[in-house]
């Protein structure tokens, strides 16, 4: 039963951002919540085409439908789409390279001040964005700055980030360049019932 009250709110939270997609930014269709979980991949290649602003908008807003401990929503995201930025964090940030042809990345990061376990609540939503790009038809990848201070300094010079406001990852989006499969990562050795 608790499965089932899991897997009907995860549908009716797709429902209702393709709902809200058409009142209010356009329409966009999406995938089933199961098969739009089944069907996300790490996309490093795109297109030289830009992602719309409505669609930047819903992969905010999947972001911020994130859960978080005690409502305190630490998150911050920046929208990074200038080409020098992007180029510059290619350029030093070591398993971020595909930036170099991606039209824009959202950095996902954490105030301090408010959660000490910030992190964790950046983690869901960042995958919530990677899930929402994967519904809207784009492609997206999770690259850690996260807990490396090299990558966090990096990315804190690129975009200005005051000291509580530590970066969790940068997110690569664009339109996939190039076919990608799913892995299918379905393991039943890692699966315990009642005890380990």
């Amino acid at each position: 039963m608790k499965t089932s009250l899991i897997v009907s709110g995860l549908i009716l939270m797709m429902m209702t951002v393709a709902c809200n997609s058409e009142k209010k930014e356009g329409t966009f269709q999406t995938q089933d919540a199961l098969e739009n979980i089944f069907a996300r991949k790490s996309v490093r290649k795109y297109l030289p085409k830009p992602v719309e602003k409505e669609k930047t908008d819903l992969l905010l807003k999947a972001g911020m439908a994130a859960p978080t401990g005690k409502d305190t929503r630490p998150w911050e995201f920046v929208v990074v789409t200038e080409r020098a930025a992007l180029d510059s964090m290619a350029a030093a940030l070591p398993y971020a390279k595909m930036l170099k042809d991606a039209p824009m990345a959202i950095v996902v990061c954490g105030d301090t001040t408010k959660s000490s376990y910030w992190y964790l609540d950046c983690a869901a939503a960042t995958q919530n964005i990677l899930l929402a790009a994967e519904a809207l038809g784009l492609g997206a990848v999770w690259t850690a700055t996260y807990p490396y201070d090299d990558r966090m300094a990096v990315v804190k010079k690129e975009i200005g980030l005051p000291d509580h406001i530590l970066s969790l990852c940068v997110i690569p989006i664009g339109y996939p360049a190039i076919p990608h499969s799913p892995k299918n990562k379905w393991d039943e050795t890692k699966v315990h019932y009642g005890k380990y």
